[in-house]
């Protein structure tokens, strides 16, 4: 049976969903991504993600089922650059819950959003709470990819802590996945290295953040180091976060909020 929720008839919806069954909502962005990757540089990451390992939790004994990608999202940090797309968070958040009370039609009460771009965290961990509190949803935020920054050791570059899009990674990733929409010959490092001698402010975890627009830090709208970049990194990277996706929902199917 195809775990794609949207290759089912409604009737058999009905009956394959239960009070059991987990919603994957891989979402994505169509924005820019320097001139080397696509537009669709999350999307594709996202629901590669998602197909892969709801295919293996599934295989495992999981009730698990996949929706279709959310790709035009909240990515005005990029609204400068030709080609993006993005929603108002008014919008991307009405269109969530309209999702969420959709779900609502089946027996399926679980969802988890599985996100490939760092814009939309902050609106997707917001959704989590509302659709809890207006129709009863157990809801799930995690990362389809877990791309570190690069700090100069396993053979990847040093970003400073600032490689956070179309850097080596994500790029490497690409790669892996979809080898013929990578342009390596317009790879250009943008790695502002300053920000990353800041102890408090910065990305990837540090306590304080701040308000930016991906040209802020230089004209190609990256932010790191895709030089050297390379499709074996890109596959090891793709299978640590599909295995990392796969035990989260396991843990999920067995999650519960009382003891």
């Amino acid at each position: 049976m195809s775990r794609f929720l949207a290759e089912l008839s409604g009737p058999a919806a009905a009956e394959a969903l239960t009070d059991k069954s987990i919603i994957v909502l891989p979402t994505g962005a169509i924005e820019h991504h320097g001139p080397h990757l696509p537009l669709a540089t999350d999307a594709i990451v996202a629901e590669a993600s998602a197909t892969a390992a709801v295919a293996r939790a599934a295989a495992q004994g999981i009730d698990v089922w996949q929706l279709p990608t959310l790709s035009i999202t909240k990515s005005d940090e990029h609204s400068w650059a030709p080609g993006t797309l993005w929603l108002t968070p008014e919008t991307m958040m009405q269109t969530i819950v309209d999702i969420g009370r959709s779900l609502l039609t089946t027996r399926a009460r679980t969802l988890v959003f599985l996100n490939g771009h760092g814009g939309n965290v902050a609106l997707l961990n917001v959704a989590n709470r509302e659709l809890r509190r207006r129709f009863g949803l157990r809801t799930f935020f995690m990362p389809a990819a877990r791309v570190p920054s690069f700090d100069g050791t396993d053979g990847g570059p040093d970003e400073h802590g600032t490689g956070i899009h179309a850097g080596h990674g994500e790029t490497s990733m690409i790669m892996h996945l979809r080898p013929e929409l990578v342009d390596a010959t317009k790879f250009e490092a943008t790695v502002p290295a300053h920000i990353g001698d800041f102890r408090h402010i910065g990305f990837n975890g540090k306590p304080v953040t701040f308000g930016w627009l991906s040209n802020d830090f230089g004209p190609t709208g990256v932010l790191g180091d895709p030089t050297g970049a390379n499709a074996a990194h890109g596959a090891q990277l793709f299978e640590d976060s599909v295995s990392f996706v796969v035990e989260a929902l396991e843990e999920i199917s067995r999650f519960d909020y009382t003891a």
